[in-house]
């Protein structure tokens, strides 16, 4: 408990039509699982989103609605100014309705089947469908771990960029599911590879706002040489996804107008969701005193993972990672078998925890952990995956 907002106050989410709890049988086969799964938080929104929403609910008319106007715009450039010290000009806004959506849309337009887009791995697993549902391939760069820290080797990345194939570079900044907060000069070295080989960079920044390290999250748009593309949203930070809404910056003019052509009039969305519009200038407005609190709890939620897993399991050594409310943690020193400790934690312990093979085969025998959500949730799960280990 901080500043007034509590995030230890459990919210029951059963009935509300909710992916992580209601419908956790789509991915796990069993229906009421205990769930630490799709990255959503159980916690209600920041009371400026919660106050904004039933501001624009009172006015009663849902027409539809517009997001470039400065009501908008204006709360964006607030907020990457006063967050991330970046200058953000309002013509290079772009809107959409979900970031990977717009991942998608940009993918189409600078790439061709066949094409090579290039992803970090372990990777966010929509990344794998997105690619490889538009027919480009997917181009992996392991990334690798030395102790807490996950590193990119540049050399093995510039091999990989020089295939004439490899066109886009799709980044994950900070990253999911490793927590990784890109260095400074990581991503400034990434940028000149990429400008030297002709490669285009897509940058996801969904989560840019959850950095609960002392790293500094450094956006692409401050570091970037060939083109590029940046896309974010405030529905990771502010637990709004369900509202739908994102933003970018595409700065090229031509790819923007080219933008805005496919979202129009090849896909015919024109109108955004009013009420992610209304949430997201509130967010941006009035929401940085909840999403510091917030960033506090869940800074002491992933210490507190770390206490009982190496209390229980000291050979593990688990560090909290820099960024993400998602704990990935490395269960290959117990030597036990993934699919053996799934099954067990679904059918005897009743917890469903995401397993480190969803985000590529190198990642078997991890587990990806959302420690979004109140401690006693926490300690539930963790209590059942610690009885899970132990019965190895």
């Amino acid at each position: 408990m901080m500043q007034g907002f509590d995030f230890n106050q459990v919210v029951d989410r059963h009935g509300s039509w909710c992916t992580q709890w209601d419908f956790v049988a789509d991915r796990f086969g069993v229906a009421d699982l205990l769930p630490f799964t799709i990255s959503d938080m159980d916690f209600a929104t920041a009371p400026c989103i919660i106050e904004a929403l039933q501001q624009r609910l009172t006015h009663g008319v849902f027409g539809y609605s517009r997001w470039q106007h400065d009501d908008f715009l204006s709360a964006i450039q607030h907020w990457m100014r006063s967050r991330f010290a970046t200058d953000v000009a309002a013509e290079s806004l772009v809107y959409g309705p979900s970031v990977i959506y717009m991942v998608a849309q940009l993918l189409r337009h600078w790439t061709q089947p066949g094409d090579e887009v290039l992803i970090h791995t372990p990777a966010y697993d929509a990344f794998y469908h997105t690619i490889n549902g538009n027919q480009r391939r997917v181009l992996e760069l392991p990334l690798q771990r030395h102790g807490s820290e996950w590193l990119c080797d540049m050399a093995q990345l510039e091999t990989l960029l020089a295939r004439p194939r490899c066109k886009v570079m799709l980044l994950c900044s900070p990253h999911n599911p490793t927590g990784k907060v890109w260095r400074e000069e990581e991503l400034r070295q990434m940028a000149a590879l990429c400008e030297k080989h002709g490669v285009k960079v897509v940058s996801d920044e969904i989560h840019m706002d959850m950095v609960l390290s002392d790293a500094q999250h450094t956006p692409w748009s401050q570091v970037a040489q060939s083109d590029w593309a940046l896309f974010t949203s405030a529905s990771k930070s502010f637990n709004i996804p369900a509202l739908t809404g994102a933003w970018g910056i595409i700065p090229d003019e031509r790819d923007r107008q080219a933008w805005f052509h496919a979202l129009k009039q090849q896909d015919g969305l024109s109108s955004p969701a009013v009420m992610a519009l209304a949430a997201t200038i509130a967010a941006y407005r009035d929401g940085a005193p909840w999403l510091d609190a917030l960033r506090t709890h869940l800074r002491g939620n992933m210490q507190h993972i770390a206490g009982r897993m190496n209390t229980a399991f000291p050979q593990l050594n688990w560090q909290p990672p820099a960024a993400t409310y998602l704990a990935w943690i490395d269960l290959n020193p117990l030597g036990i078998d993934e699919q053996v400790l799934q099954q067990r934690l679904i059918h005897q312990h009743k917890v469903a925890i995401m397993p480190g093979s969803t985000y590529g085969a190198a990642s078997r025998g991890y587990l990806r952990l959302n420690a979004g959500c109140p401690r006693s949730k926490l300690d539930d799960g963790l209590d059942r995956l610690i009885a899970a280990l132990k019965s190895f």
